[in-house]
């Protein structure tokens, strides 16, 4: 099973307003309308059996409504092939009740995003939220690095996440776009060493900029085959999870870029899906 575990979409009726901001703020090319017909449609594509989206609170009041919309979607993820996870703001009054509702809806987990969210990742804000979530069993998919959005902040530095692992223990946490988005070199060195997943969300090759001459040709590069295979070999086959960041990077491409890496079959079968088996699916992978 091909499980892409770094997907967006939004409700129809917001899709074409959200993707067009986003796309402002990236300067860069969406590949799909960002509604979940598209996702299916790039799914059937690039032969992704399951994704994962995985939904943003940018503000308090958005926690309750995504996270009641994600379990209706979720009744029927095994006919469509797309499962949504949680949401959660550090600045939610009632996260720790809610963090028990999510797994009683059983969402799985939560994706944060500390640039979105203006927070720092190992703000006590959200070190009480993970606590919450090794307690109850519940991944975290966190935004790391910088944000292509947002020149120059970064929320969740590798450092930043290594002090969360420090502090919370029993975490299942994912950190996005190999560790750090741009903060590549800093990632095996500061995290190797800990229990985190990484996943491969917007982090190979390169990036599709608009043709508005606001990025470079060097600025969209991001990692080749060979910075790529170093950081798998510091954390190995089994802390790696597929993602594509799916509409903002094409779902078979990043799939084919895996299979064209020099793995063994069982390691590119553990990146391409089983990992995320047994995180999302609780599937044990012998």
């Amino acid at each position: 099973m091909v499980i892409d575990i770094h997907t967006h979409s939004f409700p129809d009726k917001i899709a074409g307003t959200a993707i067009g901001n986003l796309k402002k703020a990236s300067h860069t090319v969406p590949f799909t309308d960002g509604t979940m017909k598209g996702l299916k449609a790039s799914m059937e594509e690039g032969g992704i059996d399951l994704s994962v989206v995985l939904p943003v609170a940018t503000a308090e009041r958005q926690v309750i409504h995504i996270n009641d919309a994600s379990a209706r979607a979720n009744e029927v993820w095994e006919e469509r092939g797309i499962f949504s996870a949680g949401a959660m703001h550090p600045c939610f009054d009632g996260w720790k009740d809610e963090l028990a509702r999510i797994r009683d809806l059983g969402l799985k987990g939560i994706k944060v995003h500390p640039v979105y969210q203006d927070v720092d990742l190992n703000d006590i804000r959200f070190l009480r939220i993970f606590d919450r979530c090794a307690e109850l069993g519940l991944f975290v998919v966190t935004h790391a690095g910088l944000d292509i959005g947002f020149p120059g902040v970064v929320r969740c530095s590798p450092k930043m996440a290594a002090d969360v692992l420090s502090k919370v223990s029993g975490l299942k946490i994912v950190l996005a776009h190999m560790g750090g988005w741009k903060n590549w070199q800093e990632v095996p060195e500061m995290l190797a060493g800990t229990n985190a997943y990484l996943d491969t969300a917007f982090s190979t090759e390169r990036f599709y900029p608009q043709d508005d001459g606001y990025w470079s040709a060097e600025d969209a590069a991001m990692l080749d085959r060979d910075e790529f295979m170093k950081i798998v070999s510091a954390f190995g086959s089994r802390r790696i999870l597929f993602g594509s960041d799916c509409p903002w990077s094409r779902q078979g491409e990043v799939k084919s870029f895996i299979e064209s890496l020099p793995l063994d079959e069982t390691d590119r079968e553990m990146i391409l899906g089983k990992n995320a088996e047994e995180l999302i699916l609780n599937r044990h992978i012998n």
